[in-house]
């Protein structure tokens, strides 16, 4: 087959995977959420079958020790996070008003500067702007709830996602070396060798995140909460999970909780020991979390990770969300590889041998 086929072929079967997500996508988040945790647990079960033990013995423990984990974790965790959850909600009109009166001082002495009514024409528009950001993030939130978790309820969740990753993980080796059987032989190497940087990728920036996003979820919650803040869990809970997305986590999170500690103690000493909290959270990812778990090597770059998460999300919801880093990370790694053919080729190299 030529080349020129070859990519005609492909270019078909990437289209026929993305008019599958279009039409079933809505059906995909458990499947998708099952992949992932067999994709994941999948080191795990082949260290355990190394060291003697059968692949389904392996595959059923793993699976009924991750999945009881998970489900004590929701026990333990949704009873703390629910009562604060409702407050948040109930106090965010008083939080808005209080902030308001705060930036009062610094508004007249800015008008008493400026002379005029510019300020009231930004502060209206500012405050428009906030109503529409405000309705705009609630149709966001409201489309991936529609596009995930509205056509599944807890049950199907809980039954469908375990059962995928049982079989997936129980047949992962097979798999992949039934699919490894269908590459072209003659791209075989190149395409492993694709599979596996993407795999690298995937593997070290996902695992790692999620490493790091749990440590800081429980460096912000247990400050916030020493510092007194009300919601201080949630918001640190919260705060740190979000950083999956980078920097967006800690800003959210850093906005919420000063405006909370603004109106809470009505002082700059407990408001300093909010900053602190997420100073040290930073100081800790920056020099110690993020080289150790994540390292160098993981090559997606923030702003790359923020665009694929929001795109993934506004077109398909969570399954969206889930697909989002594979997605990027492939492309990343696929691009990567054409610059490298391209940086090492006549057409580059210029081919009279002539390197300017």
């Amino acid at each position: 087959m030529s080349r020129e086929r070859q990519f005609w072929v492909w270019t078909a079967v990437l289209a026929a995977a993305i008019v599958l997500v279009v039409l079933v996508g809505s059906v995909l988040f458990p499947f998708i959420a099952g992949l992932a945790v067999a994709y994941f647990l999948d080191p795990v079960v082949d260290w355990m079958e190394k060291k003697g033990g059968p692949r389904l013995a392996a595959t059923l423990a793993v699976c009924i020790l991750f999945f009881a984990a998970m489900i004590a974790l929701v026990i333990v965790i949704a009873p703390l996070l629910q009562s604060q959850v409702v407050g948040l909600f109930a106090k965010v009109p008083a939080i808005i008003d209080t902030v308001t009166v705060w930036l009062e001082p610094a508004k007249a002495a800015l008008q008493e500067k400026f002379p005029g009514r510019p300020l009231d024409e930004i502060g209206a528009t500012s405050k428009n702007f906030g109503a529409a950001a405000a309705a705009w993030l609630i149709r966001v939130l409201g489309g991936i709830w529609q596009g995930g978790l509205a056509l599944f309820n807890a049950i199907s969740l809980v039954v469908i996602t375990p059962v995928v990753s049982f079989y997936l993980l129980r047949d992962w080796d097979d798999i992949v070396t039934r699919i490894d059987s269908w590459l072209p032989r003659g791209s075989a190497q190149n395409l492993r060798a694709i599979f596996a940087d993407i795999d690298s990728v995937i593997a070290g920036f996902v695992r790692g995140q999620m490493i790091v996003g749990l440590c800081l979820a429980v460096i912000y919650g247990v400050g916030l909460t020493l510092v007194g803040l009300d919601f201080g869990l949630l918001i640190g809970i919260a705060a740190g999970l979000m950083s999956f997305v980078p920097y967006f986590g800690m800003l959210i999170g850093l906005a919420i909780a000063v405006a909370i500690a603004v109106v809470q103690f009505g002082a700059w000493q407990p408001v300093l020991l909010v900053l602190a909290v997420f100073a040290v959270g930073q100081l800790l990812e920056s020099i110690f979390l993020t080289p150790k778990f994540v390292g160098d090597k993981v090559r997606l770059h923030a702003v790359w990770v923020i665009f694929a998460l929001m795109v993934g999300g506004a077109l398909f919801g969570f399954t969206g969300i889930l697909l989002a880093i594979p997605v990027a990370a492939t492309i990343g790694v696929v691009v990567r590889f054409v610059i490298d053919q391209y940086l090492d080729s006549a057409l580059y190299k210029n081919s009279d041998g002539d390197p300017s």
